[in-house]
């Protein structure tokens, strides 16, 4: 079992910054990939950003440019940069982590952007 804690989240201002942080338990040294994925009242859970275990990223269109995630193998933690936040932002923001055999997710980190 893998344990995923989420923190960082919280309300900022449109326009404004924050950093989500997901640590895992164990090594994700050999992890097949490790993403954030977003869910707002009424709407389904989306991807936001993800990175494999070679570290390729991959982002949502509504946040490229502005949302850099990133990866501390030493720390077994995944980041997600947020910058130039939108009320459109607002979520629920969970981490993924994909390991060979199985799947798990963070109890979720709530995000919200006033304008």
């Amino acid at each position: 079992q893998v344990q995923l804690v989420e923190s960082g989240g919280g309300l900022v201002q449109a326009g404004g910054s924050l950093r989500l942080s997901c640590a895992a338990s164990r090594s994700i040294f050999s992890i097949n990939g490790m993403g954030w994925y977003r869910q707002a009242p009424g709407k389904q859970r989306e991807l936001v950003a993800g990175i494999t275990g070679g570290g390729n990223t991959n982002y949502a269109d509504s946040v490229k440019g502005r949302f850099t995630i990133s990866r501390d193998n030493a720390k077994n933690t995944v980041y997600l940069q947020m910058n130039s936040l939108k009320p459109e932002d607002t979520a629920v923001y969970y981490c993924n982590a994909n390991f060979p055999l199985h799947t798990y997710w963070g109890q979720g980190t709530q995000v919200t952007v006033s304008s």
